[in-house]
């Protein structure tokens, strides 16, 4: 029984750690994270389409059909974002999505979705946990929240 805590524990500090420590980069990755959990967060970038700020940019200038979503927590979102994206933390994501592309049963799965976060871990994890229910057209922006406030992008407080 004792074994089964640990073992029990030890998962959910991968988990936690993977969805704390993703990285841009796989030096940064392998450098801060445990064997199994580089192993998540390797497999969960994998299947993941990301994108830069300066194609993020296009997007937010012109979105056309897509959904920006900045998955941060509430309060996070309300301290300031990017114009034009939607609120919808990556802990809930699974279940508030259907709320803007239909029901589960007549959700359009080809609707371009745009995912940011402060640093692009979260999107990433966000755009896998869609890619799983079906959408085809996620993108994770990998960017710093701050650089883009900083080059002088939009920004709402």
């Amino acid at each position: 029984m004792k074994s089964m805590n640990t073992l029990a524990v030890f998962s959910i500090t991968v988990v936690i750690g993977a969805s704390l420590s993703i990285s841009s980069s796989s030096s940064a990755i392998a450098q801060s994270l445990p064997p199994a959990a580089k192993q998540k967060v390797e497999t969960a970038q994998k299947p993941v389409r990301t994108i830069g700020m300066q194609d993020y940019r296009k997007i937010v200038d012109n979105p056309g059909g897509a959904l920006l979503i900045d998955v941060r927590e509430p309060q996070e979102y309300a301290a300031g974002h990017v114009p034009g994206a939607i609120n919808i933390p990556r802990g809930v994501i699974d279940s508030q999505i259907w709320n803007h592309v239909g029901s589960a049963e007549k959700a359009d799965l080809e609707r371009p979705i745009v995912l940011q976060c402060q640093s692009g871990r979260r999107a990433t994890l966000a755009a896998q946990t869609l890619g799983e229910l079906g959408f085809t057209q996620t993108s994770a922006v990998i960017m710093n929240l701050d650089d883009w406030k900083q080059s002088g992008n939009p920004f709402i407080k």
